[in-house]
């Protein structure tokens, strides 16, 4: 083995399956149809017309999700209890997904309120109501919940 790191990359697929693939090496971008793999992996491996094999990582996604590092507090709704310190990782239309540290019980199914200030210009500070979808160890995955105004702030940070 050479020892080569294998490169990746991350592409969007829109509402048609349509996924718009960038070579990392030469920058050579090309459509494809990747509908077919929705349901199956989102993990391909590819080889550029350059010669270059990478691995592309498709998002599924119906809204961008941005990378973000922002400090926030989250608390576990009624009957249950709990909260603590976010570090907000993400940030989409729908969602958004955090860190925290240390022991915690958050478990999936739960609602909770999380609170944190956007780094845009007003430093705009967010209050959302969540439920939990997802726990991997200290990250949590969270939907925001239905009948929420979205803020036109939060749509103006998410613009990439």
């Amino acid at each position: 083995m050479s020892g080569e790191k294998i490169l990746s990359v991350k592409a969007f697929v829109n509402n048609s399956g349509i996924s718009s693939i960038s070579c990392p090496a030469c920058g050579l971008v090309r459509e494809a149809s990747v509908a077919k793999f929705q349901n199956q992996r989102h993990v391909l491996s590819v080889k550029c017309k350059c010669g270059t094999n990478f691995k592309v990582h498709l998002e599924f996604r119906k809204f961008f999700r941005k990378n973000t590092d922002l400090e926030g507090v989250y608390t576990i709704l009624p009957p249950d209890s709990g909260g603590g310190l976010a570090q907000i990782k993400n940030i989409s239309r729908s969602g958004i997904g955090f860190c925290v540290s240390g022991k915690h019980t958050i478990q999936t199914g739960q609602n909770a309120k999380v609170k944190f200030t956007l780094d845009n210009r007003k430093s705009t500070t967010l209050d959302k109501f969540v439920i939990i979808k997802s726990v991997n160890d200290n990250y949590i995955g969270c939907a925001f919940i239905e009948n929420q105004d979205f803020e036109k702030e939060l749509g103006f940070y998410l613009q990439p």
